[in-house]
């Protein structure tokens, strides 16, 4: 019997080989490919490879693999734990020593696309800025509202941040051939960066102003923090505007993904009202 572990939760898999058959393959950007080997692996990690699926020999906690899962968790990496055979199967090298890693090799943008693409349309900067997504789901979903909401770009961690697997690919609904995504080392010096360039930056928190209370016109950056812990306390103090969605019912929180798109559409309605 085989398990996954997505995020922090562990589910039964079922029929893992017919699930793979049946998901759609993104042919234009992205290639999988696989690692086989402990050093290997843990080398393609520490180079910001991105891994999207993880198959480790069932029973196997010793110190390398152990090192492999550390620095994978909280990646949006989906780690399966098999048997000793599936991993033999699937071996091309006969020296899999445990562990075999499929990569999704994807392009990344640079600053400058961004910048190139809201140029070409003739509008200011509108950046979205991720300070530690994990969830592989709301990455996509927040690829997609950036398209939608004529944002300019992404900027995401390289480190305890999903990176672009098929999944973010797939939730991201065609998006993220549109879109450009940053990946940067550290996104409290790649703010300091954009701000050279001109922007100004509204970090999302319960504890700021009201949305509809802040100037949210011109060139933009908004950031968007952890599902669990929220905007780290550096990246808040480099922010310009703490802002805060009105919450008018009996709980006081929202999904990463959602509280990006509410947050982005008033910045959209700030931009038209402003123009007219």
């Amino acid at each position: 019997m085989s398990y996954e572990i997505f995020g922090n939760n562990m589910t039964e898999l079922h029929n893992e080989n017919k699930k793979q058959n049946e998901e759609p393959v993104e042919k234009k950007k992205v290639n999988n490919d696989r690692i086989e080997g402990r050093n290997a692996i843990l080398e393609a990690i520490r180079a910001g490879r991105t891994i999207d699926k993880l198959y480790v020999q069932d029973g196997l906690r010793d110190g390398s693999i152990t090192q492999i899962l550390g620095k994978l968790k909280g990646t949006g990496t989906a780690i399966s734990f098999v048997k000793k055979q599936k991993l033999d199967g699937m071996s091309e090298t006969g020296h899999h020593q445990g562990v075999i890693a499929q990569t999704t090799s994807y392009e990344y943008a640079e600053i400058d696309d961004i910048f190139e693409l809201a140029k070409k349309k003739g509008e200011p900067p509108f950046v979205i800025v991720l300070d530690g997504i994990e969830d592989p789901h709301n990455l996509g979903a927040i690829i997609r509202t950036a398209n939608i909401c004529g944002a300019h770009g992404v900027v995401i961690s390289k480190h305890h941040a999903s990176g672009l697997t098929a999944t973010v690919v797939r939730a991201s609904a065609g998006a993220i051939n549109f879109t450009p995504v940053v990946k940067v080392t550290n996104i409290s010096k790649t703010i300091d960066e954009l701000k050279g360039r001109g922007l100004w930056f509204a970090c999302a928190d319960m504890g700021g102003d009201e949305m509809y209370k802040c100037n949210l016109t011109g060139a933009i950056g908004l950031v968007i923090g952890n599902e669990g812990s929220g905007v780290s306390r550096l990246v808040k103090e480099k922010c310009d505007y703490i802002v805060s969605i009105p919450m008018r019912g009996d709980i006081e929180s929202l999904n990463a993904s959602v509280a990006t798109g509410i947050l982005a559409y008033e910045i959209v309605r700030q931009r038209s009202y402003h123009n007219d």
